[in-house]
C-alpha cells in the first residue's frame, strides 16, 4: 500500500503548501527541476523509507523474514560469522541537527523483502574429474612419444646418434717386410701418421667463421705439400665425418701440425674470444654476432692424426726393380710388392669411439677390431751379390751407351736367383725422380731375340740325338744360301774347317745351320720339329713359374708355321723366337746341372703373423738332355773362353774354369718391324768342373761396340768372380780340356 498524498492547499499557483508548522521548503538545487516535489530536509524521498523504517521488502530490525534468520542469527547450515556478514544493513540517514525526523502522516506498511541470491560453490568432484581427464590426455601424449622413441624408432635414432657421436677409424695392418736371403730388410714398414679431418667441424656453425676450410687449407698446404684447393674441397663435405688429407707423414710433420693447432686453440680460448662465441647464440637485436674474429677461430680444430705405417726401402735402389714399390695408399703397385700384395698387406681393422668437440670421450665406450699384420717374404736374393751385379751393370750401360741392361745370377742346383739387376734403376723411396720405363723389371718383362747364346740348345739337340759329336767335322762356307736367302757369320771369311766344338767356339751361324739340318735327315720340317721340342724343354716360350707381374713367356713360332728363312735362323737365336733374361740364364743352368732343368725361384719362404716359417717348395726338375750331353756341351763352352779363337776370352777368371757363350743379335725394332741396333750378351757358369752358379749379362742397344764378348764378357767376369768369393767357392782343381776347334782338310 502506498503512502497517502498530501491535501492541496489554497495557493492559487497550484503549488503544494507545506503543512502548518512545517519548515519552509528549500530552493531546488541548480540544475534540478523546480516542478518536482523534493523531500523536506530530514524527510525521506519518495520511495525511500523513513528513518528507522525498513525499506520495502526489507525485514524490520529484530525480525526475520520467512525462511531467513534474524540479524545476528546464522543461516541454516552456515557459520554465524558468515551469516552476519551477508545480512544487509539498513541505510543510515543522517539526521539534521536540532530537528526531529519528519514522520509520515500515514502508517507505512512494510513490503515483503526480496530473497537474496545464494552463492553457488563449484563441485569438487566435477573439478577433479576435469583435471584427471586433462592430465590423462597429456600423459597419453607423453607416453605415445616415449613408445615411438624407445620402441618404434629406437634403432634409427640410436644409429643417427652414433653417426654423429661415434667415429669409425680404420686401423691399417702393418705391412709385412721383404728381406734378402740373410734376413736384412729390402722393404720395411715404419711408424707414420695419416693427417685426417672431420669435415663436419669446419661448418660456419661449428667454427664461427664462414671460410674455415679455406683457412685450414692455407695453413696445411705448405706443410703437407698438397694443393690448397684439394684440401679445401675435402673439407667442404660436412656429411662425411672422415677425410684423409695426407697419408704416411713423418713424425716431424705430425708434430708441426699438432703444435700449430695447439697454438690456435690457446688463442681461441682467451676471455675475449669466449665472449664472442657466447654472442653467437644471441639474436642481433640483443647484441649477438654472426661470426667471430679470425683471431678467435681455430680452423684446425677438426684436424687430427692417425698412427699408421710408411713403407721404406733401407737399401734405396738395391733390387728395386725386383722388390717393386707401393703407391700413395700403401698398396703394392709394382714388382713383388704387387705380386704378394694380399700376403704382405694383412687384414685391416677398425676402431670406434665417441667424441665430443673432436676429443675422445673415455667413458662412452667403443669397439675395436684389431688389425692382423701382413706376412713377411724372404727372398733368395743375396744383398752383396745383388750390389755387385748392379754396380758392374750400371757402369757398363753408361760406358757402352746402351739403352738398358740386365744381369741375372742363379744357383744351378736349386734354381734360386741370387741376383737380378737392371739398369737404369730407380729409388722407390723417391718415385718422383723415376721414369715409367725404369720402374719395371726388364729382366723378366723384356722379350728379345737372344742371338748366338741360343746355339747351345741347337747343338745340344744334335748331340743328344746322336747326330754328331763334339769332334764332328763341319765345313763352313761363306755365305750359305738357304730358302733363297744368304746366311752369313759375323765376320767375312774363307771356308772354315771346324769341329762341332769349333762351330760353338767361333759362334758360326752357318755351321749351326748345317748341324741343325742333320736332325731331320734331309727333312727340314722334321728338323724344325725336333729343335722346337728341345727349345721348349729348355724353357723357351714357357712360363718361368715366378708369376711376376708383367713377366713375358717369350715367343717361339710353331715349326709348321715357319716360312722361308725362319726355318733356319731360329737355330742361332734370331727370327720368330724371343726369350727373357731369366729364361736364357736357365738354359745354361740346365747344362751346368747335368742336363736337368730346375724351375727358377726368387722367394725362399714366408713367415706368417704367428711366426710360422713356410719354405718355398723346391723347383720342379725336368730332364732336358742326358748327363753325357751336358758334360760334352760344358767342355765345348770352355773352348769359347779359353781357346785363342774363342769369342769369350774376356770372361776368363784366373783360378777357375769358366764355361760360357757370347751372343750378338740384331735387335728388333720398337715398332715390331725389322731390326734396329744390337743385343749384346754373355752367359756362362763356373767352376766348369763343378758348376755352382750361372751369370748372364745382356745389353740392349749399345752404341760403343756391339759384340757380346767385348761388352758383357767383362761384366760376367766381375760379377762371377765376386760371387765365387762371396760364396767361398774353391778354385778349380784341374785344367780345361781345350777341345780342338779346327781340322785340316
Amino acid at each position: 500500500m502506498s503512502t497517502p498524498r498530501q491535501p492541496s492547499g489554497g495557493s492559487g499557483n497550484g503549488r503544494r503548501q507545506p503543512p502548518k508548522g512545517a519548515a519552509p521548503r528549500a530552493a531546488a538545487p541548480r540544475g534540478q527541476s523546480a516542478g518536482k516535489a523534493q523531500p523536506a530536509k530530514g524527510q525521506p524521498a519518495k520511495g525511500q523509507p523513513a528513518k528507522g523504517q525498513p525499506a520495502k521488502g526489507q525485514p524490520v530490525k529484530g525480525q526475520s523474514v520467512k525462511g531467513q534468520p534474524a540479524k545476528g542469527q546464522p543461516a541454516k547450515g552456515q557459520p554465524a560469522k558468515a551469516a552476519a556478514a551477508r545480512t544487509p544493513r539498513a541505510p543510515q540517514q543522517r539526521r539534521p541537527e536540532g530537528r526531529p525526523p519528519a514522520r509520515s502522516q500515514a502508517a507505512v506498511r512494510p513490503r515483503r523483502p526480496q530473497r537474496p541470491k545464494a552463492l553457488r560453490l563449484a563441485e569438487p568432484k566435477r573439478r577433479l574429474r576435469v583435471i584427471t581427464v586433462v592430465m590423462s590426455l597429456v600423459f597419453s601424449v607423453f607416453a605415445g612419444r616415449l613408445v615411438q622413441l624407445q620402441l618404434l624408432d629406437s634403432d634409427a635414432l640410436a644409429a643417427d646418434a652414433n653417426t654423429n657421436r661415434y667415429l669409425n677409424i680404420p686401423i691399417t695392418a702393418e705391412r709385412g717386410s721383404i728381406t734378402s736371403s740373410d734376413g736384412v730388410a729390402l722393404a720395411a714398414t715404419v711408424d707414420a701418421y695419416d693427417i685426417t679431418a672431420d669435415p663436419a667441424m669446419f661448418t660456419p656453425a661449428a667454427t664461427g667463421i664462414p671460410d674455415a676450410p679455406e683457412q685450414a687449407a692455407a695453413l696445411l698446404s705448405p706443410i703437407l705439400g698438397v694443393p690448397k684447393d684439394k684440401i679445401a674441397a675435402d673439407l667442404h663435405t660436412p656429411k662425411t665425418r672422415y677425410k684423409r688429407l695426407a697419408a704416411q707423414q713423418t713424425p716431424a710433420t705430425k708434430s708441426q701440425i699438432s703444435d700449430l693447432k695447439a697454438g690456435l686453440e690457446k688463442q681461441a680460448g682467451s676471455r675475449t674470444c669466449q665472449a664472442q662465441k657466447r654472442q653467437l647464440t644471441k639474436a642481433a637485436d640483443q647484441g649477438g654476432r654472426t661470426r667471430v674474429d679470425n683471431e678467435c677461430a681455430n680452423p684446425l680444430a677438426g684436424v687430427f692424426n692417425r698412427e699408421t705405417q710408411k713403407r721404406i726401402y733401407p737399401a734405396d735402389g738395391l733390387a728395386a726393380n725386383l722388390v717393386g714399390f707401393v703407391n700413395g695408399e700403401g698398396e703394392g703397385a709394382g714388382g713383388l710388392e704387387l705380386q704378394y700384395q694380399k700376403q704382405l698387406a694383412g687384414k685391416d681393422g677398425h676402431s670406434s669411439y665417441a667424441q665430443a668437440g673432436g676429443r675422445l670421450v673415455p667413458t662412452a665406450g667403443g669397439s675395436m677390431d684389431p688389425a692382423v699384420p701382413g706376412t713377411d717374404v724372404k727372398l733368395t736374393i743375396n744383398r752383396d751379390i745383388q750390389w755387385a751385379a748392379q754396380r758392374a751393370l750400371t757402369d757398363q750401360v753408361a760406358n757402352s751407351g746402351a739403352e738398358k741392361g740386365y744381369v741375372v745370377v742363379q744357383d744351378v742346383k736349386t734354381g734360386q736367383v741370387l741376383a737380378m739387376a737392371t739398369a737404369p734403376g730407380f729409388n722407390p723411396n723417391d718415385l718422383s725422380t723415376a721414369k715409367q720405363s725404369q720402374m719395371g723389371n726388364a729382366a723378366l718383362v723384356d722379350a728379345y731375340e737372344p742371338g748366338s747364346t741360343a746355339k747351345l740348345m741347337t747343338l745340344g739337340a744334335v748331340l743328344d740325338t746322336g747326330k754328331a759329336t763334339w769332334d764332328t767335322k763341319v765345313t763352313v762356307p761363306y755365305p750359305l744360301v738357304r730358302a733363297g736367302q744368304q746366311f752369313k757369320d759375323d765376320v767375312v771369311h774363307n771356308t772354315w774347317y771346324l769341329t762341332l766344338a769349333g762351330v760353338l767356339a767361333k759362334s758360326s751361324n752357318i755351321g749351326t745351320i748345317e748341324a741343325m739340318e742333320t736332325l731331320g735327315d734331309g727333312d727340314q720340317l722334321k728338323a724344325n720339329q725336333i729343335l722346337d721340342s728341345y727349345m721348349r724343354k729348355f724353357g723357351v716360350a714357357q712360363p718361368t713359374g715366378l708369376n711376376f707381374p708383367g713377366e713375358t713367356a717369350g715367343k717361339l713360332k710353331k715349326p709348321e708355321d715357319l716360312v722361308a728363312s725362319e726355318k733356319y735362323n731360329t737355330s742361332f737365336g734370331q727370327g720368330p723366337m724371343q726369350m727373357n733374361a731369366l729364361q736364357a740364364t736357365s738354359v745354361y743352368s740346365t747344362i751346368a746341372n747335368g742336363g736337368v732343368r730346375v724351375a727358377p725361384s726368387i722367394v725362399q719362404g714366408t713367415t706368417s703373423p704367428d711366426g710360422k716359417y713356410t719354405a718355398t717348395p723346391p723347383g720342379e726338375q725336368t730332364r732336358v738332355v742326358s748327363e753325357e750331353t751336358a758334360k760334352t756341351l760344358t767342355s765345348m763352352l770352355e773352348s769359347v773362353v779359353d781357346d785363342e779363337q774363342g769369342t769369350g776370352g774376356k770372361a776368363a777368371i784366373p783360378g777357375y774354369r769358366v764355361a760360357g757363350k757370347t751372343g750378338t743379335a740384331n735387335r728388333g725394332a720398337a715398332n715390331g718391324v725389322g731390326y734396329d741396333g744390337y743385343t749384346a750378351s754373355f752367359i756362362g757358369f763356373a767352376p766348369a768342373d763343378a758348376p755352382r752358379y750361372t751369370v748372364s749379362c745382356t745389353l740392349q742397344g749399345p752404341v760403343n761396340g756391339h759384340f757380346g764378348g767385348q761388352l758383357c764378357g767383362p761384366v760376367f767376369k766381375q760379377v762371377m768372380e765376386f760371387t765365387l768369393k762371396t760364396m767361398q767357392v774353391p778354385p778349380s782343381g784341374s785344367e780345361a780340356p781345350n777341345l780342338p776347334v779346327e781340322w785340316k782338310p
